[in-house]
Formats: structure tokens, sequence, C-alpha cells
């Protein structure tokens, strides 16, 4: 027997006024549509058939990219006449899967959680039903499906239009999400019709016909309290991502974390904050950022796909890719790109560019500085405006810098070059060669002096500037 998904994501989302599916609108930095599908692996459902619509090559691209525990597929509903007819479109995949479980999911509802998957299922084996559907109590149920209960199961759903005034006083909304025994549900799949105003195929009707062929039909209630919200404009996804942003962060304030402040704050659900660490204001915490014990994250930090140790200290740094090590300090006003690795004890000052780049242990960047593609050693002090120059308009090279070197200010690194270890580079040199250890590079241009040059362009320009105020 498998149990399996399908995740209803055809939606364009016009109200969004967005030229992509509105299943892959953002809450806290994530696309809807992987939280519903993580949510389906992390319960265990190991085949998952997502139906898209409008522009579904972009669905298609975004479940390419995407490392997936679970077996993924597609199929397109070409044109959205309802969720009845969208499970319609995944026929070949349900007869597939005939012998087992099929739940279905909007992909625009994200916060679907793994023990209400699992909760449901068990309650729907257990009950041996045709259909089980998910629901949940709010204080204003206003606009949504009731569901109505009896003494064995339920005996259907009434949307809130249609409900009579003892039907409105129910507190029990469908979420739109379903557990069907895959073989009652195609029997009684294509016998739903667009009996409706809006000639659409109710995937609700299934849970009547299912009720009227015998079938048993029941409801769990999640825990979850937002199991039902989804998002149909922008004001609605941005209470998604307050939502979803504050849930994150009163799980790590339970935790011990800090926070200074919550202004511009956000902390992706994947990332992970070591004890003692202070969170400050303007802080954005994405993908799979994991930060050490004892850190401060100052102001205006954007921190993604990084790992930080123990007891560093950052100050409006952007950081993508990247790794730090213990005790470093940096910014303000710091970039890592990608592949870059500072290693322990480094200080990286005000105005800085890492990239793919290494930085020995208690290395000083100081400021004004761009190191590209360079191998750094320990103990080394970079001068103020050091650019390493590693592109030449075609290939990408390597600096090489060895341990205990000082690069004198306005020193460039001209690619590929090696300074030896304890070498010095003078100030206002062009570095074009390898640097033995212990030596001093000097490469500057002869100076040239043109004695009364800039007293001649003086008068010049005075002339002009008398000439244009006469009169």
């Amino acid at each position: 027997m498998s149990n399996n998904v399908i995740i209803l994501a055809g939606g364009q989302g016009k109200r969004m006024k967005i030229n992509s599916p509105k299943a892959l609108c953002n809450v806290v930095g994530e696309p809807m549509l992987e939280w519903v599908m993580s949510a389906c692996e992390n319960a265990g459902l190991d085949e998952i058939c997502i139906v898209k619509g409008f522009a579904g090559e972009q669905i298609d691209a975004y479940v390419e990219k995407r490392t997936s525990k679970a077996k993924v597929s597609t199929v397109l509903q070409a044109e959205r006449l309802g969720t009845g007819h969208a499970v319609m479109m995944a026929e070949k995949f349900l007869r597939a899967n005939a012998d087992g479980n099929t739940l279905v999911l909007c992909g625009d509802a994200p916060f679907i959680d793994a023990a209400t998957i699992e909760g449901a299922l068990k309650l729907h084996m257990q009950k041996n039903c045709g259909v089980t559907v998910v629901t949940s109590v709010v204080e204003d149920a206003t606009g949504y499906g009731r569901v109505i209960r009896t003494k064995h199961g339920i005996s259907g759903i009434v949307e809130h239009k249609d409900c009579n005034a003892d039907q409105l006083s129910v507190k029990e909304i469908n979420s739109g999400c379903y557990w069907f025994k895959t073989s009652d549900l195609l029997e009684v799949l294509f016998e739903i019709k667009p009996n409706n105003s809006q000639g659409e195929y109710y995937l609700t009707d299934c849970v009547e016909l299912m009720i009227n062929k015998g079938k048993a039909a029941d409801a769990f209630i999640s825990l979850n309290p937002n199991v039902a919200l989804g998002a149909n404009d922008r004001h609605g996804l941005l209470k998604l991502n307050d939502i979803a942003r504050m849930e994150i962060i009163n799980r790590w304030l339970d935790e011990g974390i800090e926070f200074t402040c919550l202004d511009g704050v956000s902390v992706g659900r994947n990332v992970i904050i070591g004890r003692g660490t202070r969170i400050e204001a303007g802080t954005e915490l994405r993908g799979n950022t994991v930060i050490g014990e004892d850190c401060v994250i100052g102001r205006n930090c954007i921190l993604e796909n990084t790992v930080i140790g123990n007891g560093v200290s950052l100050n409006n740094v952007q950081a993508y890719n990247a790794v730090v090590d213990d005790n470093a300090k940096i910014g303000p006003f710091v970039q890592l790109r990608p592949d870059s690795h500072v290693c322990k004890g480094v200080k990286i000052g005000d105005f800085v560019e890492i990239k793919n780049s290494t930085i020995g242990e208690g290395t000083s960047v100081s400021h004004l500085t761009y190191v590209g593609d360079s191998d750094v050693g320990s103990n080394v002090n970079f001068g103020c405006g050091v650019a390493t120059a590693n592109y030449d308009g075609e290939k990408k090279f390597r600096t090489v810098i060895e341990d205990n070197a000082f690069i004198g200010c306005n020193t460039n690194l001209v690619a590929p070059v090696c300074i030896g270890k304890g070498a010095y580079t003078a100030a206002g040199s062009t570095i074009t060669g390898d640097v033995p250890a212990d030596a001093l590079a000097i490469e500057r241009g002869q100076a040239v002096i043109k004695e009364d040059y800039a007293k001649k362009k003086l008068a010049v320009r005075t002339k002009k500037f008398e000439d244009a105020h006469k009169g």
C-alpha cells in the first residue's frame, strides 16, 4: 500500500499581480509550495504529484533544482475549472497508486505540518474512511466551509454562503486538505458536476458522493491553528509572513536567544542559532545558515547559507554561502561572497569585500580592500585600499599571500602572483611578479615632474572664469 500526495498549485494569483504561479510566492524566504512539499516529506510521503497551471514551466524549474527526499512529478491543468478538475488531471498518478491513500493539499496554504498529516492519516486508516477531512476550529469562520459532524463521522461540508443559521454557528472549518482512499476517490471523482455559479468542479463534492455510496467519512481536527490559512493577495501574503516570522522568533526566544529589537528581523525556518547569541535590528538569516554560541549578529546583517562559528561579532555584514570561524570580528559594511572562508580570529574592517578566498587565522583586513580568488595565510596585515586584480577580462587567476606578510596601503596585486612569508609590499605598489619571503617589493612608476604645469593650467581656468563673469 502506498501513501502519496497531490499538491494543487495551478493558481495564477491575479490579485498578487505577478507573472508566476501563486504557490511560488515566498513566506519567510521560501515559496509556499516548498513549505507544503517539505511538510509532506517530513511526514514520510515519498511520492508527490504537483498539479501546475499558469506558468507551469516555473513550477518545473523549481522542482528540477530542488533536492527532494520524495519522487516528484508534475501534471498540467490547462484550464482552471476548480479543485476537483485539478485532481482529475492527476488521474494517471492516482491509478498508479490505487491500492493506497492519497493526500490532497493546496500549494498556497503553507502551514500544513507533518504532525497534522500523520495524525489525519492515522484516523483515516483506523476508521477505514473513504475520505478524512483535515479541519481547524477557529473563532471567526467567515468565508470558510463548515464541517457538519454526526455521531459516526461527518455528513458533509457546507460552504459559507449556503449555511443556515445553525450551520453558521459551527466553528470547525474545512482546511482544504483531505486524505482519500485512492480507489474510493477514483470511483467518484469523475461523477462530480460543475453545477454551481462558478461552473467549476469542486473537490468537496466528492465527500457527499462518497457518503451517498456508503463510504465512511470523518474529520481530523488539527492542533495547528493556522493550518487552513492561505493568501489570495499581497495583504494575505504579508499576514502569512508575519505569522511565520513571529512563530520562528518566538521559538528562538524560548531557546534563550536574545533579540534586542524585532524591526526588520527575519529568521528562516531552517536556521540554527547557538546559545548566548544576540540578534540585533535589521538582521535577515536565510536558508541553511548556522550561527554558533555567544555571537553578536549586529544591525543590518544578511546571512544566507552561511556558517558562523562561536564568539563571532558581525556589524552590517552581508554573507552568502560563506564560512566564518570562531572569534572573528567583521564590519561594518562588509560583503562575504560565495566560497569565502574567514578563519579564526580574523579582523575585517569597513568597506571590505571578500570573494572566493580563504583568510588565514589572525589576519587583519582593515578597510577599503577587495580580496578576490586569493589564498591568504595567517597573521597577514592588509593596509587601506589593497586590491587583488584577479580578472584579466577573459580568465580569473589566484593570488597567494603567505603567513606574516604585510601588504602596504594601496597595493595592487596582479594575479597570478605570490607574496612570500614575511614579505612586505611598499605603499602604492602594483605588484606583477612573485615576491620572495622576507623581501620588500617596491613597484612604482618613475615620478615625472613638469615645472609650472599647474600654474599655466590655473591661468587658463582663471581667464575663462573672468571672461564668463564680465559685466
